[in-house]
């Protein structure tokens, strides 16, 4: 049991940091994200939203009590992390590296916490 809450929280505190630095680069750094919004063919009026949408997910995540939520943001993450490595795929940045990190760590934060719920 032990050895699982440390994996789930490595695994957690990981992806929290690459979405806080996700949705950092959103706020801070808005012109570089609004040109690789416009390279992936994405609006960029998408850009202040999804910021606040990947924070807000991860109140979800490290919310103990909202467990629909917390599915509901896992599922939402997964989706988002996919489509991410195919945008950057298609446009060959060679930036597709950290959505299959964040998959990965995605993946094994979601298998822990289920373990840990049981």
């Amino acid at each position: 049991m032990k050895k699982d809450k440390i994996i789930y929280y490595v695994a957690t505190g990981l992806l929290s940091i690459l979405l806080l630095y996700s949705a950092g680069m959103y706020f801070f750094m808005y012109d570089d994200v609004a040109t690789m919004f416009t390279n992936f063919g994405y609006p960029t009026y998408l850009i202040y939203p999804y910021a606040v949408i990947k924070l807000l997910g991860l109140i979800a995540l490290w919310t103990p009590s909202l467990t629909t939520i917390k599915e509901w943001a896992y599922a939402g993450y997964f989706y988002a992390f996919i489509l991410a490595f195919f945008a950057h795929y298609m446009i060959g940045d060679g930036e597709q590296v950290a959505a299959v990190l964040a998959i990965i760590l995605l993946v094994v934060s979601y298998i822990f916490n289920k373990r840990l719920q049981n």
